[in-house]
Formats: structure tokens, sequence, C-alpha cells
């Protein structure tokens, strides 16, 4: 190494980081094997944090604001170094820049389909996928616990990481939702904020904290989607008589000089609308005249030795009556009643027409 070089190496004078990308989350100021000067200056700009690192140790963690190295300045490194009465010389020091913005459109998405429950359709699958926003919220431990001694930490080294966490409790929290699935998309801005409160502790573990996350779309697999797709289509049209004669009427209005073959389909479409136009009108036809109701006549129940006999018509009744058999105080009973009576008030009419005796 050349005297220059070692001149130049013992005079730094300003720290600094300017962050020209959008996804760098530390950046380690590179020293090349210089010393830091005492009293050297120090800028810390807003959404950044400086972090002093002696020997592999964290020591001062340094907020936005500009700063000249000295022992007021760096406590916990001043201890460490033993620097309480102060020095002058040169020393060595990591330092780090920790990113604390607001990282944002960070995506998410499952793999697989999550299966859950449904209110509506019993047992479905569900795909979901959006974007999330996160932060460095406690630098030691986002240092201590994921960047480690990456000189250079992006968004790309922890999404994946962070895409897994939040697919695997996306599915913990979906599971026990109880918001039918046709009703999901009206609520994807509340459902988003309840799993951002549901699983930013987790993102607490490594330094970090979950600021937003958003719903794009939660879809139903293909199968469902074309079923519903039917039924909607169904219920716009209406009646599906009218649905089919008016799909017929379209393919016949839909062949404009196609030739024999679209003759022959235009004829079999014309056919198949006229059959179900007669099969339409057959039907009313049938239900236009209602079949004639059935004779229903009356029958009753007579105790006979304290136990009923019948069901007997009225004209069976009627022959009892006249033949002895029945009595006005016999006990007889018919649907409706409450309870058995005499057959002088149940049948009154009929006893009536009796002639009188010899």
């Amino acid at each position: 190494m050349g005297l220059f070089d070692w001149v130049g190496g013992q005079f730094i004078d300003v720290i600094e980081w300017m962050d020209n990308s959008q996804d760098t989350m530390v950046y380690r100021f590179e020293r090349h094997g210089n010393e830091i000067k005492y009293g050297a200056k120090l800028i810390v700009r807003e959404s950044q944090v400086a972090v002093f690192i002696n020997e592999g140790e964290i020591a001062d963690i340094l907020s936005p604001g500009t700063y000249e190295l000295e022992t007021k300045n760096i406590p916990i490194l001043t201890s460490l170094k033993h620097w309480d009465h102060g020095f002058n010389s040169p020393f060595k020091a990591e330092v780090y820049f920790v990113n604390t913005k607001r990282f944002t459109d960070l995506k998410w998405g499952t793999k697989n389909p999550i299966m859950v429950r449904d209110p509506e359709f019993s047992m479905v699958r569900l795909r979901a996928f959006g974007t999330y926003e996160m932060r460095v919220e406690d630098p030691k431990v986002f240092l201590q616990e994921i960047v480690g001694t990456d000189g250079h930490f992006t968004t790309d080294e922890i999404d994946a990481q962070l895409t897994n966490l939040i697919v695997s409790k996306f599915a913990i929290v979906l599971g026990s939702n109880e918001i039918p699935v046709l009703d999901l998309a009206g609520n994807y801005g509340k459902f988003g904020d309840y799993i951002t409160e549901k699983i930013s502790p987790f993102f607490k573990e490594y330094g970090l904290t979950l600021t937003k996350m958003l719903i794009e779309n939660i879809s139903l697999p293909q199968e469902v989607e074309k079923a519903l797709d039917r039924r909607s289509s169904r219920e716009i049209t209406g009646d599906l008589n009218a649905n089919l004669q008016y799909q017929a009427a379209e393919a016949l209005g839909n062949q404009n000089g196609g030739g024999a073959v679209s003759d022959m389909v235009g004829m079999g479409a014309g056919l198949a609308m006229g059959n179900q136009m007669m099969h339409s009108m057959n039907q009313q036809n049938q239900t236009a005249t209602p079949p004639p109701m059935p004779s229903a006549q009356e029958s009753y129940f007579v105790a006979v030795g304290k136990k009923p006999e019948g069901p007997y018509t009225k004209d069976k009744i009627k022959t009892m009556i006249q033949s002895g058999t029945l009595q006005r105080d016999t006990l007889v009973w018919t649907e409706g009643m409450d309870e058995w009576q005499n057959a002088s008030s149940v049948l009154a009419s009929l006893f009536k027409s009796r002639p009188p005796a010899l």
C-alpha cells in the first residue's frame, strides 16, 4: 500500500449513504480497510438509522441527523473501547445503514388452493393473491435475526419467507372466517385489515412490522366459477324455454350464406325450435283443463260393544238405521269430530226419514 493510500485511509471525514434503489433494506458503509477518524461527520437521513458494530457486537444506533463522531455521540462504542477519558486516534468500526422506509407493492399469493368450509357451498377450495407493505421496526433485531453480515440486503432476500409466512397464517384466518365466499368480494378492505392485525405479531419476530395487506382477488375453482356463470345466465334470461328459443333464433340469424353445412345447421336449429315450441304448446294445452275432482263421500265409525267398526258410508248408515241395527243412542264418529257422539245428534236428518214403528 502506498503512502497516499495510507493517508487517505486515515481521513474518512463524511460517512453517509444515498439510496438510489427501491429495494435495499440494509447497506454496509464500505471502508475497504479504512479507519474512521475521530470527529468525522456522520449524516443519517430521514427513513434511515446508522448502526455501529464493534468486533461483531452491535453498539450504538443513531437516528436521523448529522453527528460529529466523538465520545458523547457514540457512548456504547466509547465504553466498549474504554474511551471514557477521550481519544484522538482513528478507530475501526463497521457502520450499517438500515432503511426504515415503507416497502410497498410486495406480492403474495397462494401456491395451492386452500380448503375451507362455506355456509353456501359446504366445502370449497380458494385461491388468493394481493400485495403487502412492511418496514423495519427494530433495526437491532433485524440485523441479528435476518441480515447477519450481509453488506447489501434487499427485499428479494426475505420476500419469499414473508410470503410463506403470510400464506400460512392467511389459511388459518380464512379457515376461521364465517363470511360466505360470495360475500368476501364486498369485504376485501375489512378482511385485509383483519388479516393484517392477525399476522403482524409474526413479523415482529424478524424486527419488521406489517403496515398493510391488500387482497386483490379470492377466486373459486374454474368448475365452480363456470357453474356460477351458468346459474347467473339462467337467472338473467328468466324462463328456460324462452332461453332455448332465443338461442335457436340467434343461431338461425347468424347463418349468412355459409353453404350447405350452415344450412343444415340452420335447419336443425329451426326444427329444434319448432319441436320445443310444439312441446311447450302441448304442455300448456294439457295443463289448461284440470282433471275432474274425485268424488268424496262421508264415512262414519260406529261403536259396537265398545269397539269401533267401519268406516261405513252414509248410504250404509241409512240402511243400518232403517233395519234398526243403529239406534239413536249409538255412538258414532267421523273425521273432524273431537269425540264420539250419539247418532241422533250427528245423523239427525237420517233418523227423520225413518218410518214409524208398526
